[in-house]
């Protein structure tokens, strides 16, 4: 262990003069840990200063390296190199790349799988009160699948090296540490010697493990190329094998798309997920969230529904059970594949339409005359939001459809609080909330949010019409590097 002076050294004076006042990165310092924030750290403080740390857990004392220190930053980020005073909860990491400057992709391998769950329902907790303004909070309990928290993830994108070597990246970095295994990840990587190969050409390259079927693998070229250029490796037989560039995805062996199951009012029903459109990554994460939003929903028969960013009707498919054929199910997804394949596995239900296109634009077209929601608005509403949650105006047409429940599935804690106050301040409050635990070993919690009107139900009004801004280009002095993957896919489409 480095001795005292090492755990409070100073820049050099000369140092100090020409960056100004405070500590320069690559700094070691000692610090007492406090509380769990949101992202994977925990919050300490040096002279004043609020610091995030990742690797290390509350109560302890550790040895940080400051990673980002500028001299006027509001706060700085640092490592956990060494526990001087380790926590209970603390384990030794099961992965060789998980600790301080390595994979980016795991937050809380250092952790208990039980005290990963109860920092969980701290953060969950803390932005509700923080940021929803609750008050009181209900007890949030973090509900997590059986299991030691390895070898869950379905789908992984490894980033590939300059050598064609596949890794995962650094935290904030476009680093990429080249591996052999990643141990959330499902068996199916390794075995299918994706991570052993090399990959020239390739930016990417996703490995996919659906419920049923053979294995997909989609590699993505790097930028200018096409996937017709990639010098593929050879893989196991009965490997699907595709690649994906700016014109879609392309078949090189076998199938293109992968088929899912869930049960769904006591029946296995497949979905079709065209290369590496989004479904969700714990392989009991899907028939989790059907369940507990179908329990929330209880939507009843004759009832209008809504399912928003539906990707390829995993909820439609349950609420169209619930409303039968008396009712409708609308969904709406912007993108354009995966509402493909929601109308194809979804077409035996003639109960529910499918409407491919952003959220804003098409709400207000289906409250016009003679579209479904043009008389009455809508009775339950379901949506599943991308991480940036769903916002100030997808709230507003919502609410002015006056539905008797919304349930609300997160993936962002901060995103979920800010929609609840935006919500609330219209007229729907929180009723109940549970958050299940299904990414282990990183920071990512999942929420299902029931909101209710307040003052009993109210009378639809016209839904605002939202003009739609252009994509904000990041400026290069502002762009942030994508964390690494596993990380939690930006888009949500179910």
């Amino acid at each position: 262990m480095p001795d005292g002076d090492q755990h409070h050294s100073h820049t050099p004076a000369a140092a100090r003069d020409e960056a100004g006042p405070g500590l320069v990165t690559d700094e070691l310092v000692q610090l007492e840990i406090g509380p769990v924030a949101h992202g994977g750290h925990c919050v300490a403080r040096y002279d004043g200063r609020v610091v995030f740390v990742r690797h290390t857990l509350p109560g302890e004392v550790v040895l940080a390296r400051l990673t980002e220190s500028a001299p006027d930053a509001k706060f700085w980020r640092a490592d956990a190199v060494e526990a001087i005073e380790p926590s209970p909860d603390r384990v030794p990491a099961p992965c060789p790349v998980a600790g301080p400057g390595l994979c980016g992709g795991c937050d809380w391998q250092h952790a208990d799988l039980s005290a990963q769950r109860r920092l969980k329902a701290d953060v969950v907790t803390e932005q509700l009160r923080r940021i929803a303004k609750l008050d009181p909070v209900p007890e949030v309990v973090v509900e997590g699948p059986d299991g030691d928290g390895l070898g869950w993830r379905t789908r992984v994108r490894f980033t590939v090296d300059t050598e064609g070597r596949p890794g995962l990246r650094k935290h904030r970095s476009h680093d990429v540490v080249a591996v052999k295994e990643c141990l959330i990840a499902t068996p199916d990587a390794a075995e299918l010697g994706v991570t052993q190969a090399r990959w020239p050409g390739a930016l990417a390259v996703e490995v996919i493990s659906p419920s049923t079927g053979g294995p997909l693998v989609v590699a993505e070229p790097v930028a200018g190329r096409t996937g017709d250029k990639l010098r593929l490796p050879k893989l196991p037989q009965g490997t699907n094998l595709a690649t994906r560039d700016e014109s879609g995805v392309h078949q090189v062996k076998g199938r293109t798309w992968v088929s899912e199951e869930v049960v769904v009012a006591g029946s296995p029903r497949p979905f079709r997920v065209t290369g590496t459109g989004f479904w969700q990554v714990h392989p009991a994460a899907a028939q989790t969230l059907h369940d507990a939003v179908m329990e929330a929903a209880q939507a009843r028969p004759g009832e209008r529904a809504l399912d928003l960013y539906g990707g390829v009707g995993l909820f439609a498919a349950g609420l169209a059970e619930q409303v039968g054929v008396t009712g409708t199910v609308v969904l709406v997804e912007g993108d354009s594949r995966a509402a493909s394949d929601a109308r194809r596995g979804l077409h035996d239900l003639d109960q529910v339409r499918v409407e491919a296109g952003s959220v804003s634009r098409v709400l207000p077209r289906l409250a016009t005359e003679g579209q479904p929601l043009a008389e009455g608005g809508a009775d339950v509403i379901v949506l599943d939001p991308p991480r940036s949650g769903a916002g100030k105006d997808v709230i507003a047409q919502m609410v002015a459809l006056a539905p008797r429940v919304i349930v609300y599935v997160a993936c962002d804690p901060a995103a979920l609080a800010r929609d609840l106050a935006t919500a609330d301040a219209a007229g729907y409050a929180l009723s109940g909330l549970r958050a299940f635990d299904l990414f282990p070993m990183t920071h990512h919690v999942e929420c299902v949010a029931v909101l209710e009107p307040r003052d009993g139900r109210p009378e639809p009004r016209e839904v605002p019409v939202v003009t739609e801004r252009a994509p904000r280009q990041n400026r290069p002095n502002q762009a942030r590097p994508s964390q690494s993957r596993p990380a939690r896919p930006a888009r949500r489409r179910n």
